[in-house]
């Protein structure tokens, strides 16, 4: 499929909204790209595979940033790398439990083919990567503010469910 067009926020937000989607299983990798260079293109288009088909391959996308995204100083709120050139995602969805580690397993597949382009990623795509993509989301300047106020307004880590932000250990 090829989707090209101009969305309000709004739209851009609710494009995926489905009640029914809820009772789907899913996995996401994604990553930030500072360019899209010929090398990125082809391993976009392969998918983490050799020749770009297979069974059961992730939907994979990319979305354009900069514009209003980066007129915000990237100082100025939690969402990080604003000057990033492109989001790319990988997006497995399936219902039948049978197929999970198929599933997970080319998704993954299909993101490590971008590990080389990327310059972080949105905190949003880190499905299982725990402290290691929390850091890949957020560069440490921000990572460390980010954590002090966990230690103000949630040192019990009550709000743990999400990609966690620890609180510094007491």
């Amino acid at each position: 499929m090829e989707r090209v067009e101009e969305l309000s926020y709004l739209e851009l937000q609710r494009m995926d909204d489905a009640v029914a989607a809820h009772a789907r299983r899913r996995y996401w990798k994604g990553h930030y790209l500072g360019e899209l260079t010929d090398d990125a293109i082809d391993a976009f288009l392969l998918r983490g595979t050799p020749d770009g088909r297979g069974a059961h391959l992730p939907s994979v996308s990319l979305q354009a940033y900069g514009g209003a995204i980066a007129d915000v100083p990237d100082s100025e709120a939690a969402f990080s790398q604003r000057g990033t050139a492109f989001e790319f995602v990988a997006a497995a969805s399936w219902t039948d439990p049978a197929q999970d580690d198929l599933r997970i397993g080319a998704a993954r597949r299909c993101g490590a083919s971008l590990d080389r382009f990327a310059c972080g990623a949105y905190v949003n795509t880190l499905t299982d990567e725990g402290p290691a993509g929390v850091r890949r989301a957020y560069p440490p300047d921000k990572l460390a503010r980010l954590t002090a106020l966990k230690d103000v307004h949630d040192p019990d880590n009550v709000f743990h469910l999400n990609q966690n932000i620890r609180p510094t250990a007491r």
